[in-house]
């Protein structure tokens, strides 16, 4: 069995419950500046470039004031999500235990991730952090980039994790498999399994023990 020697994480519903915290910092930043109500769905409909371009989407005559209020709120609300999902610190610690090198891939914007990333204590495990762009999505470029950075590893020792059907498309396209993550209460389960993902997993757990014994020697 050839060993992954290289995981790349996604951040948002995968590394942690963060999505809910994300709607309901966007809907405290645009409806003041708006005067409109937003739907989850409407705000979740603005996803794929990072913070910046939903702003833009939801708010776009506002776009300082509703940027500057997003990371505020973002960074007051982080106490909806104090800590990355169960099992996710001993994942990582075994990951780099056993000389695995990490990377995360996310659609956040810098400012963001890099809050959350303090906020749980894990930005030491990751030598590579590829962020959003309020332009549009940019993980097939983020993937690329970590590859190139890792020496460009076969793919066979590479996976990506992530919870969302667009991350399946993203891999397929850098030629990298992917681990469909399905913990997240926010995750689609249905929608991960349609689109036939390398493996699927609905807790830490068993992707623990998926990756436990793929790694070391």
């Amino acid at each position: 069995m050839q060993k992954i020697k290289v995981v790349i994480f996604d951040l948002d519903g995968t590394l942690a419950n963060t999505l809910p915290m994300c709607i309901a910092a966007f809907r405290k930043s645009v409806e003041p500046l708006t005067g409109k109500e937003v739907s989850d769905a409407e705000i979740m409909a603005t996803f794929g470039p990072s913070e910046e371009g939903t702003i833009a989407a939801l708010a776009p005559d506002h776009y300082d004031k509703g940027i500057e209020a997003y990371l505020h709120y973002y960074e007051e609300f982080h106490d909806m999500c104090p800590e990355p999902f169960e099992g996710i610190r001993e994942l990582l610690s075994l990951l780099k235990s056993r000389d695995v090198r990490l990377a995360m891939v996310t659609g956040k914007g810098k400012k963001s991730a890099e809050i959350s990333m303090n906020r749980f204590g894990i930005s030491g495990y990751f030598e590579k952090t590829e962020t959003g762009d309020p332009a549009g999505p940019r993980k097939v470029e983020g993937i690329r980039n970590c590859l190139d950075y890792f020496g460009n590893p076969d793919s066979n020792e590479v996976i990506y994790v992530g919870d969302s059907p667009s991350d399946i498309g993203s891999c397929r396209e850098a030629g990298i498999p992917i681990a469909a993550a399905a913990w997240a209460e926010t995750a689609e389960p249905e929608q991960l399994e349609a689109l036939n993902p390398d493996v699927l997993f609905y807790t830490v757990g068993d992707f623990f023990d998926w990756l436990a014994s793929r790694t070391g020697r």
